[in-house]
């Protein structure tokens, strides 16, 4: 039976079979690979992932363009610090506490810019990290001000245990996100909503859908995993300091979000997956430390010239297509559908028929 579910669900579609290789390489890779430095590069990767993605659950799938999400990640990473240097909690402790201390600035956040679209709603989001990185400044004895808090505990000193544990919540995060924003999914109906939202809030507002409160809740639910991003990366990295709050960490991710592809929580994690790595490799060298930025600028225009989609998107239907009776999903190898048998791939006048 176990066998019959896994060659119907994963060994017939071409991108579960790509997920579940990639987890089992990344699940492997730490027994093959003892080289503490790619270790760190990868632990780096997996925390950016759940941050890019909380990026993409507000951006999207609501169409709230924010531009200060380095807010939620500073929140994370100073609560972190400070309970740990302070009150001496364990990573286990603050890590949640920080997701939660994040969902209460989100919330705080998001009022007044409910009513917000587009250039405005990005104007006031990004004033967020700046007035943070005020506070910071003016309270030096208890954030460290422009020096940051340091001599935060590790999370492990084992690398293989911190590598297997930081995966193990990237993965969890990530399918918690993309359950909660799937559009099809049987048991969260809150993707379709979301997705009306973002196409026409009016229309969604007047067929009854309180916007207002969904607009809550993603800004809730992007802020707590951005804090949790940002606890475990002050853990890994043993520091948190206004750096966390820079204009960058607030683009990196829309960056990811839209060379892997937006409004998919799948297409960020591609996109830090292959952007953060590649670039540390290339600022290894000499050239590459001097022309990074120019290499991702180019890779990025490559994307959205020939992929504008997004990689994972245009992959996607690359190896897949859907059935056009039953909308299931089948590799493009197949002429049949694997569920009702329809053809697949029908000529123009052929499908205008079977519509």
């Amino acid at each position: 039976m176990l066998y019959g579910v896994l060659r119907g669900e994963v060994l017939e579609i071409p991108s579960r079979i790509i997920l579940w290789a990639f987890i089992l390489f990344l699940f492997l890779f730490p027994l093959v690979n003892k080289n503490t430095y790619v270790l760190r590069i990868l632990n780096i990767t997996a925390i950016f992932a759940i941050y890019a993605c909380s990026w993409d659950l507000l951006g999207g799938f609501v169409g709230q363009i924010n531009l200060g999400q380095a807010l939620f990640l500073g929140v994370g990473a100073y609560l972190a610090a400070l309970l740990n240097l302070h009150l001496s909690l364990p990573f286990w402790i603050t890590v949640p506490i920080s997701g939660i201390g994040a969902v209460i600035v989100g919330l705080i956040a998001c009022a007044p810019t409910l009513r917000l679209r587009g250039f405005y709603l990005a104007l006031v989001t990004l004033t967020f990290p700046i007035i943070l990185t005020g506070l910071v400044n003016t309270f030096p004895d208890l954030t460290g001000g422009e020096l940051g808090l340091y001599g935060i505990d590790s999370i492990s000193d084992s690398e293989n245990f911190k590598f297997y544990l930081i995966h193990l919540i990237m993965v969890c995060s990530i399918y918690i996100m993309y359950k909660f924003s799937d559009p099809e999914s049987k048991f969260v109906r809150v993707g379709v909503v979301l997705c009306g939202i973002r196409e026409d809030e009016i229309a969604a507002r007047v067929s009854g859908i309180s916007t207002t409160k969904y607009k809550l809740g993603i800004f809730a639910m992007s802020g707590f995993f951005s804090g949790i991003a940002g606890a475990l990366y002050a853990h890994l990295v043993n520091a948190a300091g206004p750096s966390n709050l820079e204009l960058l960490f607030s683009i990196l991710p829309i960056l990811w979000t839209v060379f892997g592809g937006i409004g998919t929580i799948y297409g960020p994690v591609a996109g830090v997956y292959i952007l953060y790595p590649l670039l540390q490799f290339i600022r290894n060298y000499s050239v590459g430390e001097k022309y990074h930025g120019v290499m991702l600028a180019a890779i990025l225009i490559v994307v959205l010239l020939f992929m504008p989609e997004g990689i994972t998107v245009w992959i996607r239907d690359k190896i897949e297509i859907r059935c056009p009776r039953c909308k299931i999903v089948n590799a493009i190898s197949r002429r049949l559908c694997r569920s009702c048998r329809a053809q697949l791939h029908l000529e123009a006048n052929e499908l205008r028929h079977e519509i």
